[in-house]
């Protein structure tokens, strides 16, 4: 049987880094198996689902590269077949209608802690041979409620957390359909994945306890000797303080790893290793982990979400990367601060001068505006520092030679500054940082002969020009010799 995995968000906030974490090892495991994954947006609670999140869903799996089988799966547009579902159950004495209030069942379960025992609904409408059940009261809209096994014992596999048993004892029936009519979670996610053909339920342990009365529903509906899907319950994420992860404890919303400069390859590494090892190895590719990962291999245990050793991963996959690869997330990150229109080859060019020096993308396009950017000043600390008697006519001088040259090529420009400052008999420094200053503004940039090729021509020329005049002015001022 072909694999179908599938992520099922709720669009009740953002995508976050637990459902995002779940959403790659479902993918991985679906990828590895040349399967398909299968995307449901459960958006039945429509009092909390909002168009904002179901869009910031889809943008942050694209974002991450995490494709799905097209068109995503609305749980709202299936209420019809979910209205089926509860009537067969029904034909079948598989669920009966509860006319019990909150209220009342609120007591039954208050009784039941009384006498020691779990808090739940005592069956009280439940249908049983010989049993006369009480007279329906009037203008009472009934619930559904599914009609648990009574005795044995619920199995299952868990390829992470082992064997499972819960005997049904454990379980009251619980509502499957409410007052007006609407579904609940339980039976619309049993039936969506029954219908869809999921073969491998890959979701949070928060789920457990709802998994073995789903595998009954799902028993009700498909029968007994029916193959059901095989489970994989993922533990949760939790701050450096031991508590689950939260907005508490920083970003926590996909897309504002993204604003905050991660490269989508080192948050899909970092992800995939919350939890999950393959020996001591650190980094990886996206394609290493479709080849590595497997979740026999997922600890039990809840991991810890550090977000220093993310920004080391992302680090790593920004020095490591092609800069091809980076173009799409430098570009994005220049749009944030105003610069459109670059083009692939010359984003790439960038990348390859900067990403030796980046922590983030966002470092990288912040440190590359003054290729887009006049100098608006001058940094006072550095002039101070470096700029002195002399200083601009030695950058008269570079200027002139840079405009002879015939290549304007990093390795040509290194030489120039270098002839220059043997010329004056001057350290390099001394023409290095007063042009660096010249070029960005500040002193610090790429080395300066990839600075400057960086630049172009006429835009170095031009802020030459400009620094000649003010370091002539500047150097009298200083007093510096």
């Amino acid at each position: 049987m072909a694999t179908v995995a599938r992520f099922a968000p709720s669009p009740t906030g953002m995508l976050h880094v637990g459902g995002a974490r779940t959403a790659l090892y479902s993918w991985l495991h679906a990828r590895q198996r040349n399967g398909r994954l299968v995307l449901r947006i459960e958006d039945t609670d429509r009092t909390r689902s909002t168009p904002e999140a179901i869009e910031a869903i889809f943008d942050a799996l694209h974002w991450l590269g995490l494709d799905y089988e097209q068109p995503a799966v609305f749980q709202s547009e299936r209420e019809t077949r979910h209205r089926e579902a509860i009537n067969q159950l029904l034909a079948q004495g598989d669920a009966y209608y509860c006319y019990a209030s909150e209220e009342e069942v609120e007591a039954m379960r208050e009784r039941a802690r009384a006498l020691g025992n779990k808090p739940r609904y005592d069956g009280t409408w439940r249908p049983a041979p010989g049993k006369t059940l009480p007279e329906p009261p009037p203008n009472v809209a009934p619930v559904v409620r599914f009609a648990n096994p009574q005795s044995g014992t619920v199995h299952f596999s868990d390829s992470i957390r082992g064997e499972v048993a819960i005997d049904n004892t454990e379980l009251d029936d619980l509502v499957i359909a409410r007052g007006d009519g609407t579904p609940t979670y339980n039976l619309c996610v049993v039936v969506d994945d029954l219908d869809a053909g999921v073969t491998d339920i890959i979701r949070g342990d928060d789920h457990v306890n709802n998994t073995p009365r789903q595998i009954n529903i799902a028993r009700a509906l498909a029968g007994a000797e029916a193959e059901l899907p095989r489970y994989a319950h993922v533990p949760m994420i939790l701050g450096a303080d031991g508590a689950r992860l939260s907005k508490r404890h920083g970003a926590v919303d996909v897309l504002t790893f993204r604003r905050d400069g991660i490269l989508p390859a080192a948050l899909l590494n970092y992800l995939a290793r919350l939890g999950w090892s393959y020996g001591d190895q650190e980094l990886f590719s996206v394609d290493e982990l479709v080849d590595k990962f497997t979740l026999e291999t997922v600890q039990a245990k809840a991991a810890v979400f550090d977000p220093d050793k993310l920004a080391w991963v992302n680090q790593e996959h920004i020095k490591t990367a092609d800069p091809a690869a980076l173009t799409d997330e430098l570009a994005w990150h220049l749009r944030v601060f105003g610069v459109t229109d670059v083009d692939q080859t010359r984003l790439a060019e960038i990348a390859a001068v900067q990403q030796k020096r980046a922590r983030t993308m966002q470092d990288m396009a912040r440190d590359s505006l003054y290729l887009f950017q006049p100098v608006a000043a001058y940094d006072d600390k550095a002039v101070r520092k470096h700029i002195r008697t002399g200083t601009a006519a030695v950058l008269a001088d570079l200027r002139e030679r840079l405009m002879a040259l015939a290549d304007w090529h990093a390795d040509a420009l290194g030489a120039t500054v270098q002839a220059v400052a043997g010329d004056h008999e001057i350290g390099m420094g001394k023409v290095a940082q007063p042009l660096r200053i010249a070029l960005t503004g500040t002193p610090v940039s790429p080395p300066i002969d990839q600075t400057l090729a960086l630049l172009e021509r006429e835009t170095a020329l031009t802020r030459l020009d400009d620094a000649v005049a003010a370091f002539a002015d500047d150097s009298d001022e200083t007093g510096n010799a």
